[in-house]
């Protein structure tokens, strides 16, 4: 699984550059259906080539040439460990002052906030990072940029940010531990926060591809000719193996920290400095997975080295990922996603107003939301008119998602309850993304679209 950066070393370039801060996403869209992802022959032959690769390191490490391979790294990277904890502190320090330079955000581009009293705690903490007695408080405001982040955004939403910021934070705390014993699991912490982010937001790819089309469609060159449908999927994958490899035995931890040093500096470069300071931790935290010379396993050591555990491990570990995944969004937004709890929502408001006040007055949102209905209902019906049932889909789809974009900017205009213009937002950022796809469906085969806008 680490030397899947041998096949499958460059297949996440494009997937690491985290969509959520350069595409539209809406994290409360239903996500599709796992079955989607099983029934699909490139997941699965990314797994059995990331299996293979897997087991092959695995068998080279129970050799007398894995213990060359080992001690060769370790003489390659002595210099570099010996100031691991000064690597780390710096490129800690050097995030948050980042982000304290670009303001309005918690820890990424897309948690936005307008609140300055974040930006100025984010330098606080990169001021505490130079001092060992002060390292504990800045790690405990870290954990107050969540606290922080959780009274703007859902918990699901920074789920894929939770495990990493806390790793970071916990990192901290152990290195400025005087007790040795806590201090020797300081770079175990980055390891798992890092490993967790990584399977977390792999299954991105499975639950939303369409978040990615648009990138892939503005840089093409991502997917090494590769069509996005067989791409994204073993992207997924790669990125779930690297990280589950990073809490594997040594040989593969480490060889898993080189190929992630690979993939996320060379993101930067088609990316830019957004890219580059938003993945500055977790290319150190990789260098770190990479250089440690520790041999001492602490989790399950004797099974993580039996070759017919990977399989097992491999599919426990997407077992708990994937099940987590979509049940607590299941949870968080309902079997039919955020629009569908928008819709019963209404439909509650709705029934509550006739039961209490009788039928409502009409108003200025009552007229406008009926003009979306009017504007919709011509052209969709022409578009199901057309003979080819899948033309005749996307001519209709198109106009029966420009009325939901429609009702959505009447919420917003006239509505003044905070989820449900949350909601409303959501629903137009996916409906968009979608009419883009529907028409260039229509583009490459040269048929009209209809006018929707």
């Amino acid at each position: 699984m680490a030397l899947v950066g041998g096949a499958l070393a460059l297949l996440p370039s494009a997937a690491e550059a985290h969509i959520k801060w350069f595409g539209k996403y809406v994290v409360g869209a239903p996500p599709a259906p796992i079955s989607a992802t099983l029934a699909n022959g490139w997941f699965w032959l990314a797994i059995v080539l990331a299996l293979t690769f897997f087991l092959a390191t695995l068998a080279v490490e129970r050799t007398t040439l894995g213990e060359r391979v080992l001690t060769g790294l370790d003489k390659l990277s002595a210099p570099l460990w010996g100031r691991l904890d000064d690597l780390m502190r710096a490129v800690i320090a050097a995030f948050f002052v980042a982000i304290f330079a670009m303001g309005g955000v918690f820890l990424t581009p897309d948690l936005k906030t307008a609140n300055e009293m974040v930006s100025w705690l984010q330098l606080l903490i990169a001021l505490g990072i130079f001092w060992r007695r002060t390292m504990p408080f800045s790690a405990a405001a870290i954990v107050l940029l969540l606290v922080l982040a959780l009274s703007a955004y859902e918990l699901f939403h920074i789920l894929d940010y939770l495990a990493f910021a806390l790793g970071v934070a916990g990192y901290l705390v152990l290195a400025a531990s005087n007790n040795p014993e806590w201090r020797k699991h300081r770079f175990d912490a980055l390891c798992w926060g890092m490993a967790v982010a990584l399977m977390w937001s792999s299954l991105e790819k499975f639950a939303y591809a369409q978040w990615f089309y648009p990138l892939i469609e503005q840089k093409p060159f991502l997917t090494f000719d590769i069509p996005q449908d067989r791409f994204i999927p073993m992207a997924g994958v790669a990125e779930f193996t690297m990280g589950l490899g990073l809490l594997w035995t040594p040989l593969v931890r480490r060889l898993s920290g080189i190929a992630l040093v690979i993939i996320f500096s060379t993101a930067a470069i088609p990316f830019g400095r957004i890219d580059a300071i938003g993945h500055s931790i977790f290319i150190a935290i990789a260098v770190c997975a990479a250089v440690n010379p520790t041999r001492e396993q602490r989790f399950l050591p004797a099974l993580k080295r039996r070759l017919a555990v990977a399989p097992v491990g491999l599919a426990a570990a997407l077992t708990i990922f994937v099940t987590s995944y979509w049940g607590l969004h299941i949870v968080f937004y309902g079997p039919n996603g955020a629009a569908g709890r928008l819709t019963e929502r209404l439909a509650e408001v709705g029934s509550a107003a006739d039961t209490r006040q009788g039928t409502p007055v009409p108003g200025p949102a009552t007229e406008a939301f009926e003009a979306t209905m009017t504007k919709m209902h011509p052209p969709m019906m022409a578009g199901l008119m057309n003979p080819d049932p899948d033309v005749a889909f996307v001519l209709g789809m198109i106009p029966h998602h420009q009325g939901a974009v429609d009702m959505a900017k009447v919420e917003l205009r006239y509505g003044s309850d905070p989820a449900n213009h949350h909601l409303a937002t959501e629903i137009i950022q996916s409906q968009m993304i979608e009419i883009q796809q529907m028409r260039r469906w229509l583009q490459v085969r040269q048929i009209q679209p209809p006018d929707s806008k």
